[in-house]
């Protein structure tokens, strides 16, 4: 008779080696997060409004206005948007305004029209609006804000709702509002020395030596892609798309359009080309990372430098000239080449270059603030891959995870080689690291090989100390404190949506079955796997809300053979009590599955029935 023996395979995703030397452990899985050592699945999600919006989302804030209305900005290499109530809006900026006239063009039938502005200066996919505009075609009204097609310098095509009732050019009028340019959503690597062999022929003197481009007019820089900085100051918001200046959206504005505004104080201060932002909320002040130092009184905005870190006076985020009257100021790290991104922590902005990490701390005049090199060779991998959670600073590096506690200290990851051998590093700038205060876990976010967006995810719990992995499609992430459930952003079959993540009582993806499974690594009868098992029955023990959950359990006579024997997959509800099976092997691990819609699960004690049977 066999021998009833308990699964126990502890906390987390262990996958720093080979599934035989993983005895013991769990060794992959999607979907489950473990709470007191027991594996359970997550929760699912749900679209919070049925509006999706243009773009992939590249940062995204959560808060409750002096109002209680709660609000969420985000993002795109197209946009920025404002979620308030049930709606989506747009809000980004406006770059320019111009009024024309006589300038449309319609054909009969058709609802494409042609927009003359003379060398107008935007590219394929930018977005125009008009207000005050004349009724052209006979019956095409212009309201709505318009994706461009460029044609030449000179004139571009939109479409529009209705198809023009009548055939007419040089007609008709209106202010022309031209959004920010989109951005990019693809990084694109090889634009530098290094992107070919040495000397490849990819130049007009078909040679190419040191520090060459690729090719004529290249840069030496990757084309990298569009990413935003979103804080608040009070109420409202700040934003920055990276490279670009510095909007502000207020809450309160009743103008129409309702828009992020450009910031720009009566000193024609404000830095014009800026990495990222974070505001320092104890004392005000409004901090760029990487940016435009201060040149003169007269010119105070000069030439950029990626490692500046440069503040605002103290309440007043258009005010940047340095003053006996202003607290601005700046100051140049060093050890790097770039400042990547700051976390705002306990009293402090932690601030990291692609090498070094710093602490910028308020001290109040003369000096303002104080800066302090806490360590080196840790950098952020992208501009939002770090978050502090319980005064406690986490970040995703070029190699590794680490933690600032008070010291910088990697973090023992149990699928550090799983995540990095799988990380896509063209598209490492879109790594984003969240916080589900709910289940205390970091959470990030990052596109693997076989994608050029986010489609995976590892999940780190101080609180327990594991790892897990699985799949996903979500850009960003916010944890619950504001609408009760976290908040992520992702791209579907529909197109880009703002979604509710792990909703109470919520199984399901926008109503359809996800597939959630764990799997154990291989374990064995004997000392190193001397005696073959023989495998006959299982005895279930989960917690399983409705539905059944798929049981598998594959053996093997070695760790590399080819050759292996499954068992199930079993169906297993609430009420199995046990199943029978024959099979025998050195080696075996177990698979534990659910597709069922709706499905809450949680693995138990279960046992299987095993004994020796044999050396052969």
């Amino acid at each position: 008779m066999s021998k009833l023996v308990k699964m126990n395979f502890g906390s987390g995703i262990h996958r720093e080696s080979t599934e035989y030397a993983e005895d013991g452990k769990w060794y992959n899985g999607n979907r489950v997060r473990f709470r007191a050592g027991k594996a359970e699945v997550m929760r699912g999600y749900e679209t919070k409004v049925s509006a999706t919006f243009d773009g992939n989302a590249r940062d995204l804030i959560t808060w409750q206005d002096n109002d209680q209305f709660k609000r969420a900005v985000w993002g795109t290499e197209k946009k920025l948007y404002q979620h308030n109530g049930d709606e989506i809006f747009d809000i980004t900026p406006v770059s320019v305004s111009v009024t024309l006239a006589n300038v449309f063009g319609t054909s009969a039938g058709e609802t494409r029209v042609c927009v003359s502005d003379s060398s107008h200066g935007r590219k394929s996919g930018d977005y125009v609006f008009f207000t005050s505009a004349a009724v052209i075609g006979s019956d095409v009204s212009l309201e709505g804000v318009y994706s461009i097609s460029v044609v030449d310098s000179n004139v571009y095509a939109i479409n529009v709702t209705a198809a023009a009732g009548a055939t007419s050019t040089q007609t008709g009028g209106a202010t022309f509002h031209y959004l920010i340019t989109t951005g990019a959503n693809q990084a694109i690597a090889g634009l530098g020395y290094g992107a070919a062999s040495y000397q490849a022929t990819v130049c007009a003197s078909q040679t190419r030596g040191w520090n060459q481009p690729t090719s004529l007019g290249a840069s030496d820089f990757v084309n990298e892609i569009t990413t935003w900085s979103l804080d608040n100051w009070g109420e409202d918001v700040i934003a920055n798309r990276r490279g670009g200046t510095i909007y502000y959206w207020d809450t309160d504005a009743s103008t129409t359009p309702l828009r992020a505004t450009k910031v720009s104080g009566a000193t024609n201060s404000t830095p014009t080309t800026v990495n990222s932002i974070v505001v320092s909320p104890n004392d005000r002040h409004l901090v760029v990372l990487g940016g435009n130092q201060f040149n003169t009184t007269a010119s105070p905005t000069g030439n950029y430098n990626p490692m500046t870190v440069r503040w605002s006076d103290q309440e007043d985020y258009t005010n940047w000239v340095p003053s006996v009257s202003s607290t601005s100021g700046e100051v140049m790290l060093t050890d790097g080449t770039r400042i990547m991104g700051g976390i705002r922590s306990r009293n402090a902005i932690n601030i990291f270059t692609d090498n070094s990490l710093w602490q910028m701390q308020f001290v109040g005049p003369p000096f303002t603030f104080k800066f302090s090199q806490l360590g080196t060779n840790c950098g952020l991998i992208s501009p939002h891959s770090g978050v502090d959670y319980d005064g406690r600073t986490y970040w995703m590096d070029y190699d590794n995870f680490y933690v600032f506690d008070g010291t910088v200290k990697k973090l023992n990851c149990t699928v550090r080689r799983h995540v990095y051998d799988n990380l896509n590093l063209n598209q490492k700038d879109k790594v984003f690291c969240g916080v589900n205060s709910e289940f205390t876990e970091i959470i990030w976010l990052y596109p693997s090989n076989n994608s050029t967006e986010c489609d995976s995810y590892v999940i780190f719990s101080p609180e327990e100390q594991y790892w897990t992995i699985g799949s996903c499609f979500w850009t960003t992430f916010a944890d619950r404190t504001v609408f009760g459930n976290t908040i992520t952003t992702g791209t579907s079959v529909g197109g880009s949506n703002l979604y509710n993540n792990e909703p109470v009582s919520i199984y399901t993806g926008n109503g359809q079955p996800l597939s959630s499974f764990i799997q154990s690594g291989d374990f064995e009868i004997g000392e190193a796997g001397d005696s073959i098992m023989f495998l006959d029955r299982i005895i279930p023990d989960f917690d399983i809300s409705s539905g059944n959950l798929n049981f598998s359990i594959v053996t093997k006579q070695y760790p590399e053979s080819t050759e292996s024997t499954t068992k199930g997959p079993f169906s297993i509800a609430n009420t199995t009590t046990k199943v029978d099976l024959r099979t025998r092997g050195r080696q075996a691990s177990i698979r534990v599955s659910c597709d069922s819609e709706n499905t809450r699960w949680r693995w138990g004690s279960i046992r299987l029935g095993m004994q020796p049977d044999g050396r052969r």
